[in-house]
């Protein structure tokens, strides 16, 4: 740790800009106030601005979530090392598969202190049995071994299914481990509004890649129109044009001419978003960590439809603050759907309970507190004697 009157280093390694900024901006924020310099090592984006004007040092990285090039994937490992040992961060926080398994080689090779290690779900790799997924799979699970071994490593998992995985194949040793449900919600932002007038709306609010599940969503709502229920799908994400399930415009504006949904692109807005629906569905059978949007969809009072998935049986629990189907069972989908648009004080009541579970469990305060207990035990007690008590956080507003 440094000493003196230099400003301890956090760095964040990040694939995507986008991806930092929706789901680790206000734990950045935080230890940035707390006196940390804060680093944020991804993707040269558009997004540079948006980091550097919240005080965070942008480092642009060569790492991509999806190449498999290994002189590509060789470089990404030895820049990361470089970086290290310029910057010489005291701890460092990867985000997400790739940099959790490239930065912790790197960080061994550094001699880098505190690793942070955030599993935010096994993704579209721990889907399907193929032969080249297998081989993916056993790839990671060794490279994992290596790398999550360092002394002072810890590993954050986002639900008991992805941790317990790990455990059972010896990928880490429990002691490493923590349990931190999801990247939290900002709770006053995300909160409840009444159900607009008029036909209600069906919100499908993720990427648009085909695990996430809106072919299920498009055959639901052919379904549903056959039986006459009047009712409107929107879809609202940015195409992952990097992972090789990402779905085309073509197929969208397809699924736009035949009247099953519309597609809005990129929505900012997503607080208006869900005021603006009746029901958030997302019948995914990606393996997530906890999908954010069904956080926020629980704080904004809204009740949602999922699969019965790793991730998804956090949040929602089934007939209290919405309705948990098989994954890509879309009759079971057509008619979780139909119970909800058919019965208004059902929708009023789970989007009550969602609301509470979620301030309860999953407000962005949670989080943060206990990822700074993490950080706490990466360090092994070199935490500065100053932040032992960090500022408080604001309390979780009333339901």
């Amino acid at each position: 740790m440094n000493s003196g009157n230099i400003k301890p280093k956090i760095l964040f390694v990040v694939t995507e800009d986008w991806f930092f900024l929706t789901h680790r901006l206000a734990l950045a924020k935080y230890v940035r106030d707390l006196g940390f310099d804060v680093f944020v090592a991804t993707s040269p984006g558009r997004l540079r601005q948006s980091i550097e004007k919240e005080g965070l040092i942008f480092v642009p990285l060569l790492l991509r979530r999806n190449s498999k090039n290994p002189f590509h994937e060789l470089m990404s490992i030895l820049q990361l090392t470089a970086l290290y040992r310029r910057i010489r961060p005291d701890l460092v926080h990867h985000v997400a598969l790739k940099p959790v398994m490239y930065g912790s080689i790197a960080a061994k090779f550094a001699r880098r202190p505190g690793v942070v290690n955030a599993v935010t779900g096994l993704g579209y790799t721990f889907v399907g049995g193929s032969l080249r997924k297998r081989l993916m799979r056993k790839f990671l699970e060794f490279g994992c071994i290596f790398a999550l071994s360092g002394s002072r490593s810890r590993v954050i998992f986002q639900n008991p299914d992805d941790r317990d995985l790990f455990m059972r194949k010896g990928l880490v040793e429990s002691f490493r481990c923590s349990l931190i449900l999801g990247a939290g919600v900002d709770t006053r932002r995300f909160s409840p509004s009444p159900e607009p007038p008029g036909t209600p709306v069906i919100l499908f609010p993720s990427r648009m890649i085909w695990e996430k599940g809106p072919g299920e969503v498009a055959a639901a709502a052919r379904i549903l129109k056959r039986r006459g229920i009047d009712f409107r799908v929107v879809l609202a994400g940015r195409i992952d044009f990097g992972n090789p399930s990402s779905i085309s415009e073509a197929q969208l504006n397809r699924w736009r001419d035949e009247g099953v949904a519309d597609w809005l692109g990129h929505v900012d807005d997503m607080p208006g978003l869900y005021a603006s629906s009746h029901i958030v569905c997302l019948p995914t059978y990606y393996r997530e960590g906890i999908p954010l949007a069904l956080i926020e969809a629980a704080s904004s009072g809204r009740p949602v439809v999922t699969t019965d998935s790793p991730g998804c049986r956090e949040i929602v629990r089934h007939n209290v603050n919405g309705l948990l189907i098989p994954p890509r069972d879309t009759q079971a989908l057509a008619d979780a759907l139909q119970m909800l648009l058919e019965n208004a004080s059902l929708r009023k009541e789970m989007g009550r309970s969602g609301r509470e579970i979620c301030c309860r469990s999953f407000a962005k305060e949670t989080v943060i507190r206990q990822t700074v207990e993490v950080y706490k035990a990466a360090l092994d007690g070199k935490w500065p004697a100053s932040f032992v008590s960090p500022r408080r956080l604001h309390s979780v507003p009333n339901i």
